[in-house]
Protein backbone atom coordinates (compact mmCIF):
# COMPACT_ATOMS: atom_id res chain seq x y z
CA UNK A 1 0.00 0.00 0.00
CA UNK A 2 1.56 3.20 -1.19
CA UNK A 3 1.66 6.83 0.78
CA UNK A 4 -1.35 7.84 -0.92
CA UNK A 5 -3.54 5.24 -0.91
CA UNK A 6 -3.16 5.10 2.47
CA UNK A 7 -3.59 8.49 3.55
CA UNK A 8 -7.14 8.71 1.69
CA UNK A 9 -7.98 5.46 3.86
CA UNK A 10 -6.95 7.18 7.05
CA UNK A 11 -8.57 10.12 6.28
CA UNK A 12 -11.92 8.69 5.21
CA UNK A 13 -11.87 6.26 8.79
CA UNK A 14 -11.29 10.25 10.32
CA UNK A 15 -13.84 11.83 8.80
CA UNK A 16 -16.26 8.20 9.49
CA UNK A 17 -15.43 8.44 13.35
CA UNK A 18 -15.79 12.62 13.19
CA UNK A 19 -19.34 12.04 11.95
CA UNK A 20 -19.91 9.04 14.13
CA UNK A 21 -19.14 11.15 17.26
CA UNK A 22 -20.51 14.69 16.05
CA UNK A 23 -23.36 14.45 18.01
CA UNK A 24 -23.40 14.89 21.75
CA UNK A 25 -26.80 14.53 23.87
CA UNK A 26 -27.56 16.21 26.92
CA UNK A 27 -30.21 14.40 29.45
CA UNK A 28 -32.42 16.61 31.36
CA UNK A 29 -36.21 16.40 32.45
CA UNK A 30 -38.15 19.14 30.97
CA UNK A 31 -39.73 19.88 33.99
CA UNK A 32 -39.17 19.63 38.41
CA UNK A 33 -41.56 20.22 40.61
CA UNK A 34 -39.64 21.64 44.12
CA UNK A 35 -41.62 22.16 47.64
CA UNK A 36 -40.91 25.62 49.03
CA UNK A 37 -38.03 25.31 51.83
CA UNK A 38 -36.97 21.81 50.88
CA UNK A 39 -34.11 20.89 49.12
CA UNK A 40 -34.59 19.82 45.30
CA UNK A 41 -31.97 17.87 42.92
CA UNK A 42 -31.98 19.62 39.07
CA UNK A 43 -30.45 16.33 37.17
CA UNK A 44 -28.12 17.11 34.15
CA UNK A 45 -26.39 13.95 32.08
CA UNK A 46 -24.32 13.99 29.19
CA UNK A 47 -23.72 11.69 26.03
CA UNK A 48 -20.33 11.69 24.19
CA UNK A 49 -18.20 9.94 22.36
CA UNK A 50 -15.19 10.93 24.01
CA UNK A 51 -13.28 10.71 27.47
CA UNK A 52 -13.49 14.13 29.27
CA UNK A 53 -10.32 16.19 28.76
CA UNK A 54 -10.26 18.44 32.29
CA UNK A 55 -8.30 20.79 29.63
CA UNK A 56 -10.46 21.14 27.09
CA UNK A 57 -13.74 20.48 28.56
CA UNK A 58 -16.30 23.11 29.02
CA UNK A 59 -19.38 23.31 31.44
CA UNK A 60 -21.95 25.64 32.92
CA UNK A 61 -25.36 26.27 34.98
CA UNK A 62 -27.49 29.57 34.54
CA UNK A 63 -30.46 30.71 35.55
CA UNK A 64 -33.09 33.17 33.54
CA UNK A 65 -36.86 34.21 35.06
CA UNK A 66 -37.93 33.53 31.52
CA UNK A 67 -37.34 32.54 28.26
CA UNK A 68 -36.80 36.39 27.25
CA UNK A 69 -34.36 37.52 30.73
CA UNK A 70 -30.96 37.52 30.53
CA UNK A 71 -29.07 34.42 31.76
CA UNK A 72 -27.36 34.37 35.19
CA UNK A 73 -23.96 32.09 35.28
CA UNK A 74 -24.24 30.51 38.75
CA UNK A 75 -21.86 27.30 38.33
CA UNK A 76 -19.06 27.03 36.14
CA UNK A 77 -16.18 24.22 35.18
CA UNK A 78 -13.07 25.48 36.19
CA UNK A 79 -9.51 23.39 34.81
CA UNK A 80 -8.00 21.39 37.58
CA UNK A 81 -10.58 22.85 40.19
CA UNK A 82 -13.26 21.19 39.10
CA UNK A 83 -17.13 22.57 39.34
CA UNK A 84 -17.18 25.69 41.16
CA UNK A 85 -19.83 27.83 42.31
CA UNK A 86 -19.90 31.34 41.40
CA UNK A 87 -21.17 34.39 43.71
CA UNK A 88 -24.50 34.73 43.18
CA UNK A 89 -27.01 37.59 45.26
CA UNK A 90 -30.01 35.04 44.41
CA UNK A 91 -28.73 31.57 45.21
CA UNK A 92 -25.85 32.73 47.72
CA UNK A 93 -24.13 29.46 48.73
CA UNK A 94 -27.14 26.86 48.22
CA UNK A 95 -25.91 25.74 45.40
CA UNK A 96 -24.17 22.43 45.33
CA UNK A 97 -22.08 19.77 43.02
CA UNK A 98 -24.14 16.95 43.03
CA UNK A 99 -23.23 14.69 40.04
CA UNK A 100 -19.52 13.13 38.80
CA UNK A 101 -17.83 13.74 35.98
CA UNK A 102 -16.26 10.10 35.55
CA UNK A 103 -20.14 9.50 35.10
CA UNK A 104 -20.62 12.30 33.02
CA UNK A 105 -23.13 13.54 35.78
CA UNK A 106 -23.29 17.48 35.88
CA UNK A 107 -26.37 17.30 38.27
CA UNK A 108 -26.59 19.79 40.84
CA UNK A 109 -28.78 20.80 44.21
CA UNK A 110 -30.43 23.68 45.18
CA UNK A 111 -31.38 23.69 49.03
CA UNK A 112 -34.06 26.07 51.44
CA UNK A 113 -36.28 26.05 47.65
CA UNK A 114 -37.67 29.55 47.77
CA UNK A 115 -40.80 31.06 45.66
CA UNK A 116 -37.96 33.07 44.16
CA UNK A 117 -35.61 30.50 42.36
CA UNK A 118 -38.58 29.10 40.28
CA UNK A 119 -38.04 29.81 36.03
CA UNK A 120 -35.63 28.07 33.46
CA UNK A 121 -31.88 26.58 34.43
CA UNK A 122 -29.72 25.73 31.67
CA UNK A 123 -27.31 22.93 31.58
CA UNK A 124 -24.29 24.35 29.07
CA UNK A 125 -21.67 21.09 28.06
CA UNK A 126 -19.00 21.17 25.49
CA UNK A 127 -16.70 18.15 25.43
CA UNK A 128 -14.26 18.91 22.85
CA UNK A 129 -13.21 16.93 20.07
CA UNK A 130 -16.95 17.05 20.10
CA UNK A 131 -18.05 19.92 18.12
CA UNK A 132 -21.31 20.33 19.46
CA UNK A 133 -22.62 22.44 22.63
CA UNK A 134 -25.13 20.31 24.50
CA UNK A 135 -27.71 22.53 25.67
CA UNK A 136 -30.09 21.18 28.63
CA UNK A 137 -33.27 23.28 29.53
CA UNK A 138 -35.08 22.22 33.03
CA UNK A 139 -38.00 24.44 34.18
CA UNK A 140 -38.28 24.43 37.65
CA UNK A 141 -41.65 25.18 39.39
CA UNK A 142 -42.16 25.98 43.37
CA UNK A 143 -44.90 25.09 44.92
CA UNK A 144 -46.01 25.64 48.51
CA UNK A 145 -47.46 22.14 49.22
CA UNK A 146 -47.47 19.20 47.40
CA UNK A 147 -50.96 17.91 45.34
CA UNK A 148 -53.03 15.83 47.87
CA UNK A 149 -52.84 12.23 47.23
CA UNK A 150 -55.34 10.60 44.70
CA UNK A 151 -58.49 8.90 46.63
CA UNK A 152 -58.50 5.36 45.82
CA UNK A 153 -61.79 4.59 47.33
CA UNK A 154 -63.62 4.91 44.21
CA UNK A 155 -60.85 2.78 42.69
CA UNK A 156 -60.70 -0.08 45.35
CA UNK A 157 -64.89 0.25 45.32
CA UNK A 158 -64.13 -0.78 41.41
CA UNK A 159 -61.70 -3.23 41.58
CA UNK A 160 -63.38 -4.75 44.53
CA UNK A 161 -66.56 -5.01 42.01
CA UNK A 162 -65.21 -6.04 39.60
CA UNK A 163 -62.91 -9.06 41.31
CA UNK A 164 -66.32 -9.85 43.30
CA UNK A 165 -67.87 -10.30 39.63
CA UNK A 166 -65.41 -12.54 38.40
CA UNK A 167 -65.41 -14.66 40.98
CA UNK A 168 -68.91 -14.92 40.63
CA UNK A 169 -68.65 -15.86 37.15
CA UNK A 170 -65.82 -18.45 37.91
CA UNK A 171 -68.01 -20.37 40.74
CA UNK A 172 -71.09 -20.43 38.45
CA UNK A 173 -68.69 -21.87 35.75
CA UNK A 174 -67.47 -24.32 38.31
CA UNK A 175 -71.03 -25.55 39.28
CA UNK A 176 -72.49 -25.59 35.96
CA UNK A 177 -69.42 -27.61 34.72
CA UNK A 178 -69.61 -30.41 37.98
CA UNK A 179 -73.50 -30.73 37.05
CA UNK A 180 -73.17 -31.39 33.44
CA UNK A 181 -69.98 -34.22 34.57
CA UNK A 182 -72.60 -35.44 37.22
CA UNK A 183 -75.71 -35.37 34.75
CA UNK A 184 -73.26 -37.01 32.18
CA UNK A 185 -72.50 -39.63 34.52
CA UNK A 186 -76.04 -40.41 35.37
CA UNK A 187 -77.28 -40.90 31.84
CA UNK A 188 -73.81 -43.30 31.55
CA UNK A 189 -75.22 -45.40 34.50
CA UNK A 190 -78.46 -45.46 33.39
CA UNK A 191 -77.64 -47.03 30.04
CA UNK A 192 -75.84 -49.15 31.46
CA UNK A 193 -78.34 -50.48 33.66
CA UNK A 194 -80.75 -50.70 30.85
CA UNK A 195 -78.22 -52.79 28.76
CA UNK A 196 -77.36 -55.21 31.77
CA UNK A 197 -81.78 -55.33 32.07
CA UNK A 198 -81.47 -56.30 28.69
CA UNK A 199 -78.65 -58.80 28.59
CA UNK A 200 -80.32 -60.38 31.78
CA UNK A 201 -83.75 -60.56 30.05
CA UNK A 202 -82.12 -62.19 26.95
CA UNK A 203 -80.24 -64.76 29.51
CA UNK A 204 -83.65 -65.58 31.17
CA UNK A 205 -85.32 -66.27 27.98
CA UNK A 206 -82.76 -68.64 26.15
CA UNK A 207 -83.03 -70.64 29.64
CA UNK A 208 -86.68 -70.73 29.05
CA UNK A 209 -86.15 -72.52 25.68
CA UNK A 210 -83.97 -75.07 26.92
Amino acid sequence: MNYFTWHILWASKTEITEISCASMEVIVPNQIDALNGTTVKIPCTFTSCYKMDELTFQMNWTYQETRNDTEEMFLTYYRKRGMVPLRSERFGERVMFAGNLVKNDLSITLSDVQLDDEGIYNCYVKNPPDRIQGHGIIQLNVVTELPPPRDSTIAVAIGASVGGALALLILSMVVVKCLRRHRKQDLISEEKMEEEGKLDAEAVAEEGTK
